[in-house]
């Protein structure tokens, strides 16, 4: 196989995490309804760490023994920054007021594909033209919209944002966190992949975590609830391993290009997943946001 083959397998392989993620949100929060937030997400990554564990088998436990020779950058650095969105992702999606509030997080994390340009032009690894900032802009803009409803204006916005400060902080979090993470992980990563690693320490801090909760509410489990975490940790699993096969193998321009489409088929399948039908301006705020995504990635393919 020629290296030329090799990349683009690796950029097909990339291409199909965009799929899995765009189910993610909407399973996060059928699992966080009956299994509570944190609850819900620890179940969720532990399960994605075992499908990781069953799928790679034995190479993936002989990269792993491997470790000391990962950059230490890719190992606790990308592994603290992955762990840390993990769980604000997740949780927030979980905090939520209700199910039409999740979908508007993950709007919010979806912000990331255009923020991971801003940042890679920010440090220097990336030329863009000068519409990169005006195409970032309309990003912002159609997040007010999801955010502002129908009616828009700063203090409804801040108003909306202040209803469940917890929940949306840790969702713009997490859409600083992950480009962070990318640009790092295609920078150190030398070939390596500890996806399974750093999803097997999200679960332990998340459980740490309930453990201290005084009180923690009672899981209610149900073949329907034990049916879609399974369905959500498959998903989670496949998603971030071919993710990061893809950014350190592939073409990284066609998969950050994929991936601004991801805001538009996360709110599709949330929408079918949780039965709700959201208004005019959230789908007026989505389009915006893959809009402004598609001109930041334009800005750096034209140069």
């Amino acid at each position: 196989m020629t290296q030329t083959d090799t990349t683009d397998k690796a950029t097909l392989i990339g291409l199909l995490a965009v799929l899995c993620w765009s189910c993610t949100i909407g399973l996060m929060r059928a699992v966080a309804e009956p299994l509570g937030a944190v609850g819900g997400a620890a179940a969720l990554y532990t399960t994605a760490a075992l499908c990781i564990a069953v799928a790679r088998g034995r190479k993936g436990w002989r990269e792993v023994a491997r470790w000391r020779e990962m950059h230490p950058v890719y190992l606790w650095g990308c592994g603290a920054l992955f762990v840390i969105y993990e769980i604000c992702l997740s949780v927030a999606v979980g905090l939520a007021h209700d199910r039409s509030q999740a979908m508007e997080i993950g709007v919010i994390n979806y912000l990331w594909p255009s923020l991971t340009i801003a940042l890679a032009v920010l440090c220097r690894q990336q030329l863009a033209r000068w519409w990169l900032w005006p195409g970032l802009l309309i990003c912002l803009w159609g997040l007010a919209r999801v955010l502002g409803g129908d009616h828009f204006s700063l203090p409804t916005l801040w108003t909306h944002v202040q209803g469940n400060p917890l929940a949306y902080g840790m969702a713009f979090a997490a859409a600083l966190l992950w480009p962070t993470y990318s640009l790092l992980a295609r920078r150190y990563g030398a070939g390596f992949n500890a996806v399974g690693l750093f999803v097997t320490g999200t679960a332990l801090v998340l459980w740490l975590q309930w453990f201290r909760l005084d009180a923690a509410p009672a899981m209610q489990w149900s073949w329907t609830a034990g049916a879609q975490l399974f369905m959500a940790g498959a998903l989670t699993a496949l998603g971030y391993s071919c993710w990061e096969h893809g950014i350190q193998h592939g073409k990284l321009a066609v998969l950050a290009a994929a991936s601004y489409f991801t805001p538009v088929l996360s709110a599709l399948m949330a929408s079918l997943l949780l039965q709700v039908l959201p208004g005019w301006s959230f789908w007026q705020g989505v389009a915006l946001v893959t809009l402004g995504s598609l001109i930041c990635w334009w800005a750096t393919r034209s140069q």
